[in-house]
């Protein structure tokens, strides 16, 4: 199967490339940090613990094992919600990566409230690529404005709207 082949997403998961680039992005940090947004973080953008519990600036260092572990209790959460998103509609193992990334990153709240689910329900593929780069406020900030200090957020952004152009092309 290509990358562009579209399936029934129940038949999906985040693929070995979806991780790697996961903590490309996100990076790694034994120690809780304020993201972008002010929000404490741990791991590899970990936000949250596997019980649900939020990260706090005062918890314990993890080791990189741990927030492996952590990151993919969280990405096997928004699997379920995510999947559940979207009745009826096919995506390509690319896509599929990609707006569950964005879940990862702006929350499943954000993912079920914007224009990118509804378009996708709507088989308007290339539509909701382009929604992606609607994406690009963090704590009010604009982040394609490098000196906001947020730069990273708009630049994964744009990869990601290249790799679903190019799963749409």
């Amino acid at each position: 199967m290509s990358n562009n082949t579209k399936v029934p997403i129940k038949t999906l998961a985040a693929s070995a490339a979806f991780f790697v680039a996961l903590i490309g992005y996100e990076g790694y940090s034994s120690k809780p940090y304020k993201d972008s947004g002010g929000v404490p973080t741990i791991g590899i953008g970990s936000t949250a613990y596997e019980n649900g519990q939020r990260v706090k600036m005062t918890d314990k260092p993890v080791t990189k094992e741990r927030a492996i572990e952590i990151s993919k209790a969280h990405v096997s959460k928004d699997e379920i919600a995510f999947r559940k998103s979207l009745p009826g509609v096919k995506l390509s193992q690319t896509e599929y990566d990609v707006y569950l990334d964005f879940t990862y990153n702006f929350g499943q709240a954000n993912w079920n409230s914007s224009s990118m689910r509804r378009l996708l329900i709507q088989g308007q593929h290339r539509q909701a690529c382009d929604a992606l780069l609607k994406w690009k406020y963090v704590a009010k900030k604009d982040c394609s404005v490098r000196s906001n200090n947020c730069w990273g957020v708009w630049t994964r952004q744009v990869e990601r709207h290249s790799k679903c152009m190019g799963a749409n092309s």
